[in-house]
């Protein structure tokens, strides 16, 4: 089992990374609250890691934090929670977030989230009520922070938003609503990440 990775980033494209470690390449999935925590391109990071196989495919997901990591493997314990859906809570929401969401027994928040009914998110709230009673998270969402706004071509802002709607839909939600999501979040100046994390801020 690959319980933890660190080595040099070679390739970002949310949610997909490349991490090079002492020569060999690992293609790792990160939900977007670990993705937002990655260095810039060379330079080296420490990522804690779950491990997936399945029939058609072996899956390596990376995670800033244990925490993180420990939340997925709770999440996908759970009856009709798989690794992508999981991998798209742990998108939406921290695990700070999702523990309050979960407490406070908070469905409208849960349904938001793309591929999570309300069956899915009652059985969330039946399975882990409770297990996140040491976790004290008095504001919901963390603000944000924002690049200083500088000029940039357009077809480089372009990039950026083409880049944070593949990654939604990467995420699960349908092509339409991404592009919704983006637009309605776009500002000049914004990375791909930050587009990513006000659409994903402003869908809930």
């Amino acid at each position: 089992m690959i319980g933890r990775l660190h080595g040099k980033l070679i390739e970002k494209q949310p949610p997909e990374i490349l991490l090079d470690v002492q020569g060999v390449g690992y293609e790792l999935l990160l939900p977007m609250t670990s993705f937002y925590n990655l260095p810039e391109i060379g330079q080296e990071c420490t990522l804690f890691t779950h491990f997936v196989v399945r029939e058609d495919a072996h899956l390596l997901f990376g995670f800033s934090y244990k925490q993180d990591r420990t939340l997925f493997r709770e999440l996908i314990k759970t009856n009709g929670v798989g690794p992508k859906l999981a991998l798209a809570i742990l998108s939406a929401m921290s695990v700070a977030e999702f523990a309050y969401a979960i407490e406070r027994e908070e469905l409208s928040k849960l349904v938001k989230i793309p591929g999570v009914g309300k069956k899915t998110a009652e059985r969330l709230l039946v399975e882990l009520k409770g297990k996140f009673k040491g976790i004290q998270q008095p504001d919901f969402f963390v603000e944000s922070t924002h690049l200083p706004v500088a000029e940039k071509a357009q077809s480089n802002e372009n990039i950026q938003l083409d880049d944070a709607v593949a990654a939604l839909i990467a995420l699960g939600y349908k092509a339409s609503d991404a592009e919704k999501m983006v637009k309605k979040v776009a500002k000049s100046g914004l990375s791909s990440e930050q587009l990513i994390r006000e659409a994903l801020k402003a869908a809930l």
